[in-house]
């Protein structure tokens, strides 16, 4: 199971400068790939929780370490597709996959905030077409070819995208998604699926046989997916009895860890900006960046020294 990190996008320690620190020192131990996702706003009373309470954009921070790094890839889960034009969300990709000489992976979800989707002025409607629709609608635009497209969703009047994507036939797609017909749509459609911040993490095998059998039922080779689990770290002392996967100790914690990967995983990214007590615009910046260092040392997948860059 490839290991991967959360970068500091949530909170007080999401600064310039924790952002390129964690960038450098993830790549140098080895990890496979670095994490954003997206939040666009936030309830007056903080309802939705610390972690929401201050996000940058999940592009922006991308193609910020980009060039502080050469081989780690960069991914983010996710950017929720109703909020954004098919034609801008690969406008953008492209260019993030140039800059980063094709390092992109690109997660997608149907986003849950009411909220968001009125100041969006997106609409839940016929969300599962929409999702099918802006997915093919990504790949043509990817190809450089002439897209001539009138959707019940989008519409392109016979139109060519350039600079095209690094990546081909295109960067890798990941659906977030939890119902079993959205799962299945992953698998029939995406290179992989994507687990939520809230999902539950014992149970992360039956999401997996979900997408596996979307993509058997498509005719594709369900062991060519990536099934990515986001890892909400929190690492404590001491836990109750009815201690929740990763959080813990860090023995505990790594036990969570190959449990995970034994529910046919093949990635899963250590996510700090989810724990209160890290990605929190409150909590004290050099702490959170100290347990980051802490936790990239704990978590450092084993690499070889003489294969690192």
């Amino acid at each position: 199971m490839r290991i991967g990190f959360g970068l500091p996008v949530s909170g007080s320690w999401a600064t310039p400068e924790n952002m390129i620190h964690v960038a450098r020192r993830a790549e140098e131990l080895g990890y496979h790939s670095l994490w954003t996702f997206q939040r666009l706003l936030t309830p007056a009373d903080a309802a939705w929780g610390e972690p929401y309470r201050s996000v940058h954009d999940p592009l922006l921070p991308l193609a910020y370490v980009a060039s502080a790094t050469t081989r780690i890839r960069l991914a983010v889960a996710v950017v929720n597709l109703p909020f954004i034009s098919p034609v801008v969300l690969a406008k953008q990709i492209a260019t993030l996959d140039v800059l980063s000489g094709g390092r992109v992976d690109v997660g997608l979800g149907n986003g849950w905030a009411d909220e968001e989707f009125i100041a969006t002025g997106a609409t839940k409607r016929g969300l599962g077409r929409r999702a099918e629709e802006y997915l093919t609608l990504l790949k043509r635009l990817w190809t450089g070819e002439v897209v001539s497209h009138e959707g019940e969703f989008y519409r392109v009047p016979g139109m060519r995208l350039g600079p095209t994507p690094v990546q081909r036939p295109h960067p890798p797609l990941l659906l977030g998604a939890y119902v079993p017909s959205a799962l299945r749509r992953a698998g029939r459609l995406c290179d992989g699926w994507v687990s939520s911040s809230r999902a539950d993490l014992s149970r992360l095998g039956e999401a997996a046989a979900e997408v596996r059998a979307g993509a058997e039922q498509a005719g594709r080779d369900p062991d060519t997916l990536r099934l990515v689990c986001r890892g909400p770290v929190k690492v404590r002392p001491t836990s109750g009895p009815h201690r929740v996967p990763l959080t813990g100790t860090l023995d505990q914690i790594r036990e969570d860890i190959d449990a995970i990967a034994a529910q046919g995983m093949t990635d899963l990214f250590i996510d700090l900006n989810f724990d209160p007590e890290v990605g929190s615009p409150d909590a004290d910046p050099a702490v959170s960046l100290r347990r980051a260092d802490e936790a990239l040392e704990a978590f450092a997948p084993d690499v070889p020294p003489d294969s690192r860059p």
